[in-house]
């Protein structure tokens, strides 16, 4: 439906268009254009000139630090008659270059819907103040439940959950201070509130009540006068008179338009006044723009001049037309908001700055509304459209809704956003306009507080300002939402504007919700303008400004508080630094500026720490005083780059002072090791090796060196320095850097561990460091690099590996003695490490190109390394296994050039297979077999490699031989052989058999000589033995037991083949009966114990032949177990009776023979033996008819009873053990046998027949007991259960016929009202959830199905939100035609949809397990049994049975008294 063109508000409450309305009394003449001046005509109510003035000195007296009224910087707005033009490529450049480094705004878009809400639609809704309007389509913005978008930071909160003033009284504001220094100034207005004063003193003007402020400030006052200044802070206008200020009233709201000609007042009884900002001449006095009685709370020009909106005390908002028709000046006004239908208390049109005029959104004329349950973006143009609509939620109702457009840039474009919020959660919605020319709305994420605001107030489109309630303004950045400065301002006296919000001027006829929430309204008391945020106190007017990047950082100076000036000046030097102003130009201009500024700090810096060093007290305060200082400063010399001023200015100023030139050294250290610090003077590196050496330092001195430019080292004093102080990777670097000099170090090294090795002592730790150093440089000088750190210059590479080659291959050293051996060097490292040293020689060889000259010099080293070796005996065999394993890899390379005489091999091998002495056995074979795998094998004859190893007792050797030739039968005797490896033969046995890759005569060598071996193997292990002869002897397993002689080992294997717990598979063995009879004998000889836990579990034995054997060895519980099996119970309980008498014979002599405490253990014996006799008559009981179970328990009975009778129960020390054992007889008895019976059978017994029924009394009574017990549980339980059918049948009926009760009276679904959907064949269904729907939304989301011709509906919401997936779940068994019901007793009883839903909510309301379930649960082990029929289960109920469950609970009620 179309919008109405205008519709408003007439007191008697009709809608209709209003005539032209005049403006004041006077005539006028016609104007041209809209901001010319009229003329000198004026009405009574209009103002001349002002005639009283203040002090010129007072009116100028703001300081230049305080800026004034005018918009000044970088976000100033333009004059009054600028030429409009778009945002500058570079300016839009700018701004989103400032914005690249920051997160990326996550955000989603609201989709469109199909019909959009009007405004009759809007203008008809119900706002409930109970109950605020929920918005149900999760699409939709909603605070409380959609909101994905809400972030942590360490500046404001990030939860709005829970307790709000808990949340309040909890989080605490970091100190943001000290990063981002103090971001705003506040300054006082001193001559506009001066003025203010003097103008209540002198004309009676009154307080302040409303400030708005443009190229000038215009200040309403309680009595009706507008006070207009300029920007030197001089009054120019006072606008009315205190006599219409008596009629109309405070002014309660201004506005200034663009241009800066014409203000709008709103006064406090409702009428509104338009003057001329040029002459002072009142143009129109509007009375009937609103309904009468109602204060006007906001007036706003729009950005078209002949256009503004005002809101009253009604809640009301109306759109005021001003036109011009034959020289007379009209205004027409249509209502836009009933406040009738929702009380709007803050308003705020989109205005856009002069180069923004011609963004495409500005030609819709946006205008924000904030009621009190909502918030509404409409546009004004082309015509009245509603573009949002977003509810609050649930908030506190003394919060104040706020609203604030700005231009930002967003995801490389300028768009409009729009900040409100209510409370303590500020939301952004981001308005963009697509090229079809719809309006899209995308949510930013929210900034969550904990604090309610009062105000909120963009400074710039990165930067906002907020107000809380205790009126302290937060400083806050957008993107980042970091909180970057805080200020109390109730020194301001803040104006607050709850008079008018509760229209006492007129009555105070307004709604409780409005007064409340206009206790805290402080909207005409603040206003920005260019950057500028005025507020207006009761004696005063303060304006905040953003301190430009200079002034923040010399404020913090001012504070002496360098060390944070330092840090702020480096955040704007790169770039991260929030709320920036006054930096201008490019990267590297701004950057130039801001490194100037930082070298003056760090120069007045330095400066200030040496003058304020303590002269006296311990020498730790003045290190500490420099230790907080000096970091710092070289810290950002280093980053600025200027190593210039840290080495000479900084150096001269801190070498004045010993302890400063000592922490400075110190701290260059870190910069140094990191390879930052490159450029030291001469004179700074040798004063930092003097305070190192001082210091005994010596390792991080060592440490720096080896990091710095050697040209600025005195290599003389560092060489000595070094060598005295053994700081030898100094001294290394020294000598290769400064002198080219590669072979010196090593000479140095050579002598410090020659002497030890040729004395043949250990080495010192420290001499194995320096011995692992050299073998490193000498590798770094073979590989072409340099030591320890870098490259050798590449033109020097091959110089370097010829001069270490020449040196180390030299026949004599250069001060070696008279006896010294040959080839010195060679034989000091082989015998220092001789596995590196190889190593080293291999990896060099590697790199070596296959040139003549590297062939020969490969050649002459592995000469001389076998010379040194082969013609000494004193190398160990590792040593010389170690040089002929390297030998074995470089012959074994494809492009070998290297010879050795083949003899040398064999000499090796005499020497590692036929020693001296037998020590070393593991680590000799160890040897050969690397020398082996090495390539080495093809320097020996393999016959006679394998007869040696054999005779040295190698059988690793003889393996990796046999596997070479393939004889894979032998290797299974070197398994046997070796002590260590002889466990792993199983292994290798079942690989090789089971294994691809092995021929079949292969496998057949293996498996006979397996075969052969099989007695060794089970002798080894039997379990391991065993799995593998099922697994790969299966067909042999009879004759492998026929030929085993010792019988212990055969029961072994039996055991392991035969019993399942050993863990063999029984499929893979078929054996017959007389192996597993034969396995049962040898256990019950050697394991009697074991025999019925064995018995059962195996799987295949023949019962007569074993029971013969269990009763050959009087094993009478496996014989009484087998017998049970084979079906004779009685048998078995015979088995079990005659143990039992036995041992209560001997009992009964032992206390014959009064035997005291030593009956105990064969008391035991008897109560155990009893034990299982009862199991086993209760096992069977229930098969057996009466006669059957009569002749198992009445022996029984008798057995445990005759000890008794036979020695005098009475006397018997045992006979209050046995009267108890008897007790459990009777107990287990009595559920089997009747009552009756037992008693006659008892009574019958001579003893008892005589009287003497003392002993059988408490059975007795114990009976009758148990009977009362049960027949009263049996009446209860079925009162129960009748009584919860009943109730349960009733609940059922209720909730399926009750009247139902909507919660709403829109669609859950499409969110429009049931009343407004026009089309065909739509119905209104509504489920006992309280939700309501349209049939063909709930259609859309297939929530309804046809079932035997009738439409079967299901709740969206309800199906949707428990238990996903449950929707889904019922609709397709409803597709499938499976419907749910309780007790389907004819086609007709199938349970609806809704009948379902209703019975699943009914089952909620009760939870926990119910009576039916338990005494299901209770009688699942006994259903078959009768006479109150006991028996073990043989199912493991723990799993499922809901006793189990954890919150399991039951209450117990005593039973319902019997009626008689």
């Amino acid at each position: 439906m179309a919008a109405p063109s205008a519709l408003s508000l007439h007191p008697s409450g009709s809608a209709g268009r209003r005539g032209p309305l005049k403006a004041g009394t006077g005539a006028g003449r016609a104007c041209a254009g809209n901001g010319a001046s009229p003329d000198a005509g004026s009405s009574p109510g209009g103002a001349g000139l002002v005639r009283w003035r203040t002090s010129r000195s007072l009116a100028m007296e703001a300081a230049a630090a305080e800026q004034g009224a005018c918009p000044a910087g970088a976000e100033a707005e333009p004059g009054p008659e600028p030429p409009a033009h778009r945002l500058s490529a570079a300016e839009l450049d700018r701004e989103l270059d400032s914005r690249s480094e920051l997160i990326d705004d996550k955000e989603f878009d609201i989709p469109q819907v199909d019909t959009p809400p009007t405004l009759e639609s809007i203008l008809n809704e119900t706002d409930d103040e109970e109950e605020s309007f929920i918005l149900e389509d999760p699409f939709l913005l909603n605070i409380d439940n959609t909101d994905t978008h809400s972030y942590d930071t360490s500046s404001v909160a990030s939860s709005d959950s829970g307790d709000r003033t808990h949340l309040k009284r909890k989080k605490k504001i970091p100190d943001s201070l000290s990063l981002h220094g103090s971001v705003i100034r506040l300054s006082l207005l001193k001559g506009i509130s001066a003025q203010i004063v003097s103008a209540a003193d002198k004309v009676d003007a009154g307080l302040p009540t409303a400030i708005a402020a443009s190229n000038l400030i215009a200040v309403g006052t309680s009595h009706g006068l507008a006070l207009i200044f300029d920007q030197n802070q001089a009054l120019r206008l006072c606008l009315g008179s205190t006599a219409v200020g008596a009629q109309y009233g405070a002014i309660s709201a201004l506005s200034i338009n663009n241009d800066c000609s014409r203000l709008l007042c709103g006064f406090a009884k409702g009428q509104i006044t338009m003057w001329d900002l040029a002459s002072g001449k009142l143009l129109r006095s509007i009375t009937d723009a609103h309904p009468p009685g109602t204060a006007i709370l906001h007036i706003k020009f729009t950005d078209d001049p002949t256009l503004a909106i005002c809101n009253d005390s009604g809640g009301s908002v109306f759109e005021l037309s001003f036109k011009r028709v034959m020289g007379v000046r009209t205004c027409e006004s249509r209502c836009l908001f009933s406040g009738s239908k929702g009380e709007v208390c803050c308003i705020e049109p989109l205005h856009a700055k002069v180069e923004l005029r011609d963004h495409p959104i500005t030609q819709y004329s946006l205008l924000a509304m904030a009621s009190l349950t909502k918030i509404l973006v409409i546009g004004l143009k082309p015509s009245l459209k509603v573009w949002m609509t977003f509810p609050y939620g649930r908030m506190d109702p003394s919060s104040v809704p706020l609203l604030a457009w700005h231009f930002v840039a967003v995801q490389n474009s300028v768009n409009p956003m729009l900040a409100f919020c209510r409370g303590d959660v500020v939301h952004f919605l981001l308005v963009k306009r697509d090229d079809t020319g719809a309006i899209h709305v995308t949510k930013q994420r929210q900034l969550h507080l904990h604090y309610d605001l009062i105000n909120f107030t963009w400074i710039n489109s990165r930067t906002a300002v907020l107000l809380d309630s205790v009126e302290k303004l937060h400083v806050i950045d957008r993107q980042t939402q970091e909180e970057l400065e805080t200020i109390e301002i109730s020194e301001v006296q803040l104006v607050y504007n709850s008079s008018h919000f509760k229209s006492l001027a007129t009555g105070g006829n307004v709604s409780e919700a409005l007064a409340l929430v206009g206790e805290k309204a402080c909207y005409q008391s603040i206003n920005s303008c260019g950057g500028q945020i005025f507020y207006l106190g009761t004696k005063s007017v303060h304006v905040i400004t953003l301190r430009s990047w200079r002034e923040r950082v010399d404020h913090l100076l001012k504070q002496e508080r360098l060390t944070d000036a330092l840090t702020l000046a480096w955040s704007f030097y790169e770039g991260k630094a929030k709320a920036v102003v006054g930096l201008s130009g490019d990267t590297s201009k701004r950057k130039a500026v801001i490194a100037d500024r930082m070298v003056e700090i760090i120069l007045h810096y330095a400066d200030r720490t040496l003058k304020k060093c303590p002269d006296q007290g311990k020498i730790q305060v003045m290190e500490q005083h420099f230790q907080d200082v000096v970091p710092v400063i070289v810290d950002y010399c280093l980053l600025l780059q200027r190593t210039d001023l840290l080495f000479n200015q900084i150096y001269d100023k801190m070498s004045e002072n010993s302890v400063a030139k000592g922490i400075f050294l110190e701290c260059l250290e870190p910069y140094i090791l990191s390879d930052k610090l490159m450029g030291i003077t001469a004179q700074v590196m040798k004063d930092l090796l003097l305070h190192f050496q001082d210091k005994n330092r010596l390792e991080n001195l060592e440490a720096c060196i080896v990091h710095m430019d050697i040209t600025s080292l005195d290599i003389q004093q560092v060489v000595l320095l070094c060598w005295e102080n053994r700081l030898y990777d100094a001294m290394i670097y020294v000598y290769n850097s400064g002198m080219n000099d590669f072979i010196s170090p090593m000479e140095k090294l050579f002598k410090v561990i020659v002497p030890p090795l040729n004395a043949g002592k250990s080495l010192t730790d420290e001499q194995v460091v320096m011995g692992n150093k050299l073998l490193v440089y000498i590798s770094c000088c073979l590989a072409g690099r340099a030591y320890p750190l870098g490259d050798i210059p590449e033109d020097l590479v091959p110089l370097v590996k010829n001069q270490v080659f020449e040196f180390l291959i030299r026949l004599h050293s250069t001060e070696g003695s008279v006896d010294e051996e040959v080839y010195p060097h060679v034989r000091t490292l082989l015998h220092f490490d001789t596995r590196e040293f190889l190593n080293v020689l291999a990896l060099t060889f590697e790199d070596f190109k296959n040139d003549k000259q590297a062939v020969e010099y490969q050649q002459r080293i592995v000469d001389i390394l076998l010379k040194v070796m082969v013609e000494n005996s004193d190398f160990t065999p590792s040593q010389v296994g170690c040089l002929f394993t390297f030998l074995a890899r470089q012959l074994a390379k494809p492009n070998n050039t290297l010879f050795v005489n083949r003899t040398l091999f064999d000499q090796v091998l005499e020497f590692l297979c036929s020693p001296d002495d037998d020590s070393r056995h593991s680590e000799r074979q160890q040897v050969l077999l690397e020398l082996l795998q090495a390539g080495g094998i093809v320097q020996f004859e393999e016959s006679r490699l394998i007869q040696m190893a054999e005779k040295a007792e190698f059988y690793q050797i003889c393996e990796f031989m046999y596997e070479r030739q393939l004889r894979y039968d032998k290797i299974i005797g070197c398994y046997l052989r070796d002590p260590v490896r002889k466990e792993e033969v199983f292994n290798y046995i079942h690989n090789i058999l089971s294994m691809p890759g092995y021929s079949v005569e292969e496998k057949q060598s293996v498996w006979q000589k397996a075969l052969e071996h099989i007695e060794e193997l089970l002798l080894l292990s039997p379990c391991k033995a065993a799995d593998l002869v099922a697994i790969h002897f299966s067909e042999q397993i009879e004759s492998i037991i026929t030929n085993l002689q010792d019988q212990f080992l055969l029961f072994q294997f039996l055991r392991s083949l035969l019993d399942p717990r050993e863990g063999i598979n029984q499929d893979l063995i078929h054996l017959p009966p007389c192996i597993t009879e034969q396995f049962v004998e040898l256990l019950c000889q050697y394991s009697p114990d074991q025999v019925l836990e064995t018995l059962k579990v195996l799987e295949y034995c023949r019962l007569e032949e074993t029971i013969q054997i269990t009763q050959k060895h009087q094993l009478h519980e496996a014989s009484s177990y087998l017998l049970e099996k084979k079906g004779d119970i009685h048998g078995a309980f015979l088995v079990m009776l005659e143990r039992l008498q036995s041992k209560l014979l001997m009992l009964t002599q032992d206390d014959e023979k009064n035997l005291g405490s030593a009956g105990l253990p064969l008391l035991e014996n008897i109560e155990d033996t009893l034990m299982k006799t009862i199991a086993l008559c209760r096992r069977n009981s229930h098969n057996l008819d009466q006669q059957q179970r009569e002749a198992l328990w009445f022996p029984l009975l008798e057995a445990m009873m005759s000890p008794q009778k036979l020695s005098g129960s009475s006397q018997c020390q045992y006979s209050e053990s046995l009267k108890s054992l008897t007790m459990q007889v009777l107990n287990n008895m009595a559920a089997f046998i009747a009552l009756p019976l037992i008693l006659q059978r008892i009574l019958q017994d001579p003893v008892y027949g005589k009287g003497k029924l003392g002993e059988i009394q408490g059975l007795v009574l114990g009976m009758l007991d148990t009977f009362n017990y049960e027949q009263t549980l049996l009446e209860t339980t079925t009162n129960l259960l009748n009584h919860d059918l009943h109730w349960s049948l009733c609940n059922l009926r209720a909730s399926v016929t009750r009247g139902l009760t909507p919660k709403q009276d829109y669609c859950c679904i499409c969110l429009q009202q049931y009343k407004r959907r026009q089309e065909t064949g739509d119905e209104i269904i509504v489920f006992s959830c309280g939700h309501l729907y349209h049939s063909l939304c709930l259609l859309s989301k297939e929530c309804g199905t046809v079932t035997k011709g009738l439409m079967r509906w299901m709740c969206y919401k309800c199906n949707s939100s428990n238990k996903g997936g449950k929707l889904s779940e019922n609709i397709s068994e409803l597709k499938k035609g499976i419907g749910a019901s309780l007790a389907q007793t004819s086609s007709e009883s199938v349970l609806d949809p809704q009948q379902i839903q209703a019975f699943d909510q009914l089952c909620r309301l009760n939870r926990g397990t119910s009576r039916l379930a338990l005494l299901t649960e209770l009688s699942r082990g006994h259903g078959g049994e009768k006479h109150g029929l006991l028996s073990i289960s043989h199912s493991d109920l723990a799993t499922s049975s809901v006793f189990q469950n954890e919150n399991f609970q039951l209450h117990l009620v005593p039973p319902p008294l019997a009626e008689d």
